[in-house]
This record gives structure tokens, sequence and C-alpha cells, in this order.
């Protein structure tokens, strides 16, 4: 879809002129906002991927909203306007801005507190090998006496076990 907008140029001074200038742009539809400037140039597949969309940005070949924009992570909103490769496109999102709110991280203070049992569920399973090290420790001297057939298998200079290809 193509729409037909009317911007306000801005001069140098960031002051607004009178003149408006009518550019035809091509909708851009989100499902969520803000949404960061990088994933609008893939969705609109101005560009083949994440990285290219990021290099385009930082060298400056991006305009948002008639003003030259580097930063690839910049919150877009429904009606801002991006100029890129000589085309123009315009974010439309109908759902209400999401702004990241205090829960998440709310949320991740309680995931460590919910660790910390299972963190000593595992102290506890390091434990169990611990004990069960000097289990092995006791079963290789039970199986001392069965040593003459470790010796077939084994060189007794250095203990390793013969390979054979």
């Amino acid at each position: 879809m193509r729409y037909n907008l009317r911007r306000k140029l801005s001069n140098e001074r960031h002051t607004m002129s009178q003149e408006e200038i009518e550019v035809e742009a091509i909708g851009i539809e989100v499902s969520s906002q803000p949404i960061e400037l990088y994933k609008v140039l893939k969705i609109a597949n101005a560009v083949s991927g994440g990285g290219e969309a990021k290099m385009a940005i930082s060298e400056g070949y991006v305009a948002v909203n008639g003003e030259l924009e580097q930063r690839k992570r910049r919150k877009m909103y429904d009606g801002d306007l991006v100029e890129f490769n000589e085309e123009y496109y315009v974010v439309l999102c109908d759902q209400p801005v999401q702004e990241p709110s205090d829960e998440p991280v709310k949320k991740k203070a309680e995931k460590p507190a919910a660790k910390k049992p299972q963190s000593q569920k595992a102290n506890n399973k390091g434990n169990k090998p611990k004990k069960s090290a000097p289990k092995k420790a006791n079963k290789g001297g039970k199986n001392k006496p069965s040593e003459p057939k470790a010796v077939n298998s084994a060189d007794q200079s250095t203990g390793r076990k013969l390979m054979s290809f």
C-alpha cells in the first residue's frame, strides 16, 4: 500500500518552515509499537538482513521524520516516516504503545529466588557425587584382588589401557 503524506521540512536551525512537500510512502504494518528502526527496514524488505540494516543506519543512509538517524535501535511509533534509498516508508500499527514496564524486572528478581532452591538441589547433587567418589575409591580397593585381569589390559608402568586397532 502506498500513502501520500505531507510533512514540513526542517532547515539547519531546526525550525519548521512553512513549505510542505507531499511524498508517496510505502506502509509498513507492524504488530506492536515501539519497534526498532533496523527491524522496520527488515520488515520492509529494504535490506537483506539485520546486519545490513544496522550498517546502513550507522553509516547515515537512513532518515527518520526528515532528520538523519544513526541509532539502530531508535524506537519507531505509528506514523513515523523512514527515508532509505530514495524510498519512503511509514510505520503503521493499530495496537497501543507498549513501553517496557518495571514488572519484567520484578519477574527477573523473582526468578533468582526460585533458582536458589534449585541451586541448593544442585549443591545436594554436587554433594552426592562427592559421597560416591569415596565409594568409588573403596570399590577400587575391593577390585585390587582382581587386578591381574586389569594387568592384561593395562600397561604396568603407566596404568593406561592398551589400544588395539
